[in-house]
């Protein structure tokens, strides 16, 4: 089975977009961070960082599910170290995550498996882990294909 997952974006103005996720779920607005926008609508940067600190609090909470544990509140922090590459351009070069349940490890039981196993069920962690091959294609408002 194929799933498929796509968003929609529109330029506002300068560097703010409104991103569309499809009916039924709300719009989002984003804008780079200074000098280039505003900021202040969230950037591409912490929308990727959203994505995968929401993706693993899920996949925790669907670990300690799966062997009948409480999560509790689980609250997830990301932070990425954003730096120049070789070529002198920014990118994020390593990220932290911190996910913290809501209760002790001493009130979860199979800790040691549920751990083991939570990361690998969190398909935007692992891809980004991996890389993501990203085939680009430029259309002018027409449609025509211009790379």
């Amino acid at each position: 089975m194929t799933n498929a997952a796509s968003v929609k974006i529109r330029r506002l103005g300068d560097f703010r977009f409104l991103i569309d996720f499809g009916a039924g779920i709300p719009q989002l607005q984003a804008d780079d961070t200074a000098p280039l926008g505003a900021g202040e609508e969230p950037s591409p940067d912490q929308l990727l960082l959203a994505a995968v600190a929401n993706c693993l609090s899920s996949s925790l909470f669907f670990a300690l599910r799966e062997f009948k544990q409480d999560a509790g509140n689980i609250t997830t922090t990301v932070t990425a170290r954003i730096d120049r590459n070789e070529d002198k351009r920014l990118r994020l070069q390593e990220t932290a995550v911190v996910v913290q349940p809501g209760k002790r490890g001493d009130e979860v039981e199979h800790l040691d498996r549920i751990l083991s196993q939570f990361e690998s069920f969190c398909t935007v962690t692992e891809s980004v882990h991996r890389g993501i091959p990203v085939v680009v294609a430029v259309e002018d408002k027409q449609g025509t294909r211009l790379k």
